[in-house]
């Protein structure tokens, strides 16, 4: 009987220890499934914020610069044959004017932006002649003929980044006619001798046509600075008389908000 209680003793025993082992265990398993949860969740809340201060959001910015324009075409070519045969007495030059107006930049992907804008721009071309005797150049007499055409230019850019700071940017654009002049003026021993404006807006498109490209740099602090040209495809003159389109250089300083 003794050796039966012995044994019974024992099972009992090793079961109660066989139940708190195993409420050991469970109470272990439950304290150690929250604690590693939380660090897992942990992780992508903090990969979240560091990608998102990393990219910066729609921009503003205004810009302005110096344009340097002409024109080109058969009827410019045309002009210059001309030219051609006067010996020097009447030549064409670049035009200078300014542009400002303007934009907001939308990123779509890493290294990757889209840029609508909307600027006042001043194109045309200048002709000089003079007297094409050189007896007479003590007078110093000259005729300037300019065409003062002012614009309002919309280009959408696509840009992408090639180094940090600094990009490349093309894209199609559209330039609204708002006033278009010819200005004629004479001169003689250094003297202005006739000085008029003549309205030709009428005679040319509303609307020209074109692409532009070029290279730009952006800093940090919101400062820019771009090179471009802009390359038109519309015939200028609306009445299909001749074909000239416009050509611009442009150099122009920028801020982003």
């Amino acid at each position: 009987m003794n050796t039966k209680k012995l044994f019974g003793r024992v099972a009992a025993a090793t079961l109660l220890l066989s139940v708190f082992g195993s409420a050991a265990q469970a109470q272990v398993q439950t304290h150690r499934v929250p604690a590693y949860t939380g660090k897992a969740q942990a992780r992508p809340v903090t990969s979240y914020k560091s990608s998102s201060t990393s990219t910066n959001g729609p921009q503003i910015g205004i810009r302005a610069g110096v344009n340097v324009a002409d024109w080109s075409g058969d009827a410019v070519q045309s002009v210059m044959d001309l030219a051609g045969y006067t010996d020097g007495a009447v030549t064409k030059s670049m035009k200078t004017g300014f542009h400002a107006g303007l934009y907001a930049t939308l990123p779509i992907a890493p290294g990757f932006s889209v840029e609508p804008g909307v600027l006042y721009s001043e194109k045309g071309t200048k002709l000089t002649g003079t007297l094409p005797f050189e007896q007479f150049d003590f007078l110093n007499a000259r005729v300037t003929a300019t065409s003062r055409m002012s614009y309002i230019d919309v280009p959408v850019l696509a840009k992408v980044d090639i180094v940090p700071g600094f990009y490349l940017f093309a894209g199609p654009q559209a330039s609204f006619l708002v006033s278009g002049k010819a200005r004629v003026e004479a001169g003689l021993l250094g003297f202005s001798a006739y000085k008029q404006d003549f309205d030709i807006k009428d005679q040319f498109r509303p609307v020209d046509f074109s692409v532009t490209g070029g290279l730009g740099y952006q800093s940090t602090s919101g400062f820019g600075l771009s090179a471009g040209y802009d390359y038109g495809f519309s015939s200028l003159d609306k009445n299909n008389r001749f074909d000239a389109y416009n050509r611009v250089i442009k150099a122009s300083v920028n801020y982003s908000f």
